[in-house]
């Protein structure tokens, strides 16, 4: 039985990455595995991503050094995501061939827009 995490607005209190967010960061994962750093292919609720932050994305995956892979299961498990008091900051951990999980971070800013949220892809960096 899979239990479902939800977005809470806790300060400072790191927290699961709400399961009903989770396919959108599989699928800012999968655009970088097939080379779309500046995800040109639209994906539902995430904000068009600038030239810079694109750059800064496709060089320290290409300076890293091994083959990002689709984000396991596991994943999850070590990921999180912290409450800032006008949205959240989230930081999945991502994954390699070579090494399984690395330690390479994605960095994204979730807010509220209106009646959604609203995904801003930050960095990808290691911390």
């Amino acid at each position: 039985m899979t239990v479902e995490i939800l977005a809470e607005k806790h300060g400072d209190e790191e927290r699961p990455v709400p399961t009903a967010w989770r396919s959108t960061f599989h699928r800012i994962v999968k655009s970088f595995i097939d080379k779309d750093y500046g995800l040109r292919q639209p994906i539902a609720n995430v904000a068009p991503v600038s030239v810079e932050t694109a750059q800064q994305v496709q060089d320290y995956i290409e300076d890293y050094g091994e083959t990002l892979v689709e984000l396991p299961e596991h994943t999850w498990e070590t990921s999180i995501c912290i409450w800032m008091g006008n949205g959240w900051d989230v930081h999945v951990d991502l994954w390699t061939e070579g090494e399984g999980r690395s330690d390479m971070v994605l960095s994204i800013r979730v807010v509220e827009s209106n009646a959604s949220l609203i995904f801003h892809l930050e960095m990808v960096y290691v911390p």
